[in-house]
């Protein structure tokens, strides 16, 4: 591809400034002729731009992704909630019906490439900074979050579309040099699921060393780095399952242990605790945290109500601890009608429900990586071990031991325990795609008088992954379509 003697500047997003990008800019830009800008290795030049970028990739956990789609991708798409609220684009989603031009699938496509590029900022360029202020070990730290953050999105965005663009470059600007490497930057191609994972365990495996220290339970620290290297070797094609119990291995020798008492996870007052790896930090300045109100009151109808399937499944189990803790019921009547529930019994997702703008939330927690654990040892064969941690987990909420007597029981008996540990935590719909059984179980979804959701039998394979964005197509002629849609 020729540019003649033109040289054309790209300016994306807001990558020559220190703010966040609007969604809708990334990918999604023109060259521009009527602005000549230095070309600079350097776009940064003091640890105080440094450290505010860094500030950047934190704030983002106020972002609409995290305060509200996270939740929502995770658990309405399963057994365990119903959309809930009013919006057209929610039930798609719920009701496996989605189309490309659903406009919560394209702005959590744009949010992933906004925070992906917020991070490659720090990856590309703090090392350019000439501040003594910014010390080399801070710059190593930096590059060490950075790197494990934008593993943790590429992550996200290879499970839910598959074959997943590589942005690794925050564009500043281009010419005749640099034409091609910029133009896959802007206008790229998806890659295929092996090589998007492969990204993403150099990534991390690259941030280990750096990486801040365990005990900063709000940064993406080395916990965060061990927990998500487990969860991917869990999750990609061909699991490395001795890789999970090594990666386990060394995440249980950091010090993490289980709260003794299930709600003091959930009640605002024990926040950076024992079991937190990773969360996000709902009292930091600049994060407000206004996600509670979209899944609990009862001024207006919220986002991943909770479903008949897990209300019965605690009561199955007579795990009252758990429930009480995920799930509350309205005392009073709400103002409105619902297929699901009587608006005098009506119910709300629970583990996030301080309103005030600092709820705290997990991106990862050791209960969840305890299961991971018991998951790969069950593949493994050994039976045994996988069992102490479940009933480590079990044992907690005052319910007794579980026996594995082979791989396919053991796998049920984890992935019925995950539901009850993580509800509304955003990990379900995941997790069911990882073992294999989305299909099986979401299959048999029923009503409260036992009939089968009609929507159900919108699910099948091709339904396991979400459409490229329209838009994003059709700003991105290199983008291709996944099967079904």
């Amino acid at each position: 591809m020729k540019l003649n003697k033109t040289i054309y500047y790209f300016l994306l997003g807001s990558s020559l400034t220190l703010g966040t990008i609007s969604c809708n800019d990334y990918l999604d830009t023109e060259p521009l002729t009527d602005r000549i800008v230095p070309l600079n290795d350097t776009p940064y030049t003091t640890a105080d731009e440094a450290e505010s970028i860094m500030t950047t990739i934190y704030s983002n956990f106020g972002n609409e992704y995290w305060q509200l789609d996270y939740f929502f991708n995770g658990d309405a798409q399963t057994e365990i909630s119903h959309a809930g609220a009013d919006n057209v684009q929610n039930f798609q989603m719920d009701e496996y019906r989605i189309i490309s031009t659903n406009s919560n699938v394209n702005r959590d496509w744009n949010y992933l490439f906004e925070f992906i590029n917020n991070c490659n900022k720090i990856l590309n360029y703090v090392d350019n900074i000439s501040d003594p202020a910014l010390t080399p070990a801070r710059k190593a730290e930096m590059k060490a979050e950075a790197a494990i953050m934008r593993a943790m999105y590429n992550f996200h965005g290879v499970q839910l579309w598959g074959d997943f663009p590589l942005v690794t470059k925050a564009v500043i600007g281009v010419n005749g040099d640099n034409f091609e490497e910029v133009y896959d930057q802007v206008y790229p191609t998806r890659k295929p699921v092996n090589e998007v994972y492969d990204l993403i365990i150099s990534d991390l495996e690259g941030a280990l060393a750096n990486a801040p220290a365990s005990s900063n339970k709000y940064k993406a620290n080395k916990g965060a780095a061990l927990a998500l290297l487990a969860k991917v070797y869990a999750t990609k094609p061909n699991p490395d399952y001795s890789k999970v119990v090594d990666y386990t291995t060394q995440l249980m020798g950091l010090g993490y242990s289980l709260l003794g008492n299930f709600d003091d996870l959930f009640d605002g007052n024990h926040e950076g605790n024992s079991e937190s790896i990773f969360e996000a930090n709902g009292n930091a300045g600049n994060v407000w945290a206004w996600g509670s109100s979209m899944f609990y009151g009862t001024d207006w109808k919220k986002f991943n109500t909770p479903s008949y399937d897990i209300v019965n499944t605690f009561n199955a189990e007579n795990d009252l601890v758990r429930k009480n803790s995920t799930i509350w019921f309205s005392p009073t009547t709400v103002g409105w009608s619902d297929s699901f529930w009587a608006s005098s019994n009506y119910p709300f997702m629970y583990k996030m429900r301080i309103t005030d703008g600092h709820q705290n939330f997990y991106i990862f927690r050791y209960a969840d990586l305890l299961l991971i654990r018991a998951e790969a040892l069950v593949r493994l064969g050994n039976f045994t071990e996988a069992e102490n941690l479940v009933n480590q987990v079990r044992n907690r909420v005052g319910l007794g031991d579980i026996t594995i007597t082979g791989t396919e029981d053991g796998i049920n008996k984890i992935l019925k325990e995950r539901k009850l540990e993580l509800a509304f935590e955003g990990h379900r719909w995941f997790d069911l795609k990882r073992t294999g059984k989305a299909i099986e179980i979401l299959s048999q979804q029923k009503d409260a008088n036992g009939n089968t959701l009609p929507y159900v039998g919108n699910l099948n394979q091709n339904r396991l992954l979400w459409p490229i964005p329209q838009s994003q197509r059709d700003n991105n002629p290199n983008l291709t379509q996944n099967p079904g849609y």
